[in-house]
């Protein structure tokens, strides 16, 4: 399967945003990501639902949302009503992640699990096979431009090893850090879709950028 590519609206110009949108609409992207932050589980806020339902407008890829927030069970609704077609959320801040996961699934959207740097796979083994994807950050969340974390190779080879031991369907996503090395060396470890901002967004070319990302050989 080729991999996914999702740029990360986090890292455009939001002065310029439904410029910024449309290029991915055009683009050879798969998914537009959007990370939702609350201030209180990463040290940053970012957008909330107004922006989300705008992007919904304009966007013709289907939204990867991914929630850096505490409680994200209590925004499952929300989140459905703005059309996501990925809802992510953190293993750290549920304390009822089954619960969560299938709350995500019954409001008709695919329900991805997201792990920190210091968070091992292992973690997983009792959800991974319920899962549509898992996130491993490549960078700490709450901020775009961050080194990549080289350790996130090998962590997605044990999620590949997990997944494939469980029989499960489980995408792999990572997100931090992806440019043309780091996501080259990412998907050879076995990722399928890859989460890129700055390398997109900061780009002289965005679309090209999306293009070279989308053809690493």
């Amino acid at each position: 399967m080729t991999h996914k590519i999702a740029p990360s609206l986090l890292s455009a110009d939001f002065g310029n945003l439904q410029a910024a949108i449309e290029m991915v609409n055009q683009s050879e992207a798969d998914w537009l990501h959007l990370d939702i932050m609350d201030g209180v589980f990463v040290p940053n806020i970012s957008f909330g639902f107004p922006v989300l339902k705008y992007v919904k407008e304009i966007s013709t890829k289907p939204l990867d949302v991914h929630l850096m927030i505490t409680d994200p069970i209590k925004f499952i609704k929300e989140i459905k009503e703005i059309g996501a077609y990925m809802m992510n959320v953190h293993y750290e801040t549920c304390v009822h992640l089954h619960r969560t996961v299938e709350q995500i699934k019954e409001n008709g959207m695919k329900a991805g699990v997201t792990l920190n740097p210091h968070t091992p796979v292992s973690l997983l083994e009792d959800i991974v096979s319920d899962v549509d994807m898992v996130l491993i950050m490549s960078v700490n969340p709450g901020f775009g431009g961050q080194k990549f974390i080289e350790h996130s190779i090998e962590k997605v080879k044990k999620l590949k090893e997990l997944i494939n031991s469980k029989n499960a369907k489980a995408l792999i996503e990572v997100d931090g850090g992806i440019n043309l090395t780091t996501g080259k060396q990412i998907v050879e470890a076995g990722a399928d879709v890859l989460v890129a901002g700055n390398s997109v967004f900061k780009a002289e070319n965005p679309a090209q950028m999306i293009h070279q990302l989308k053809h690493l050989d």
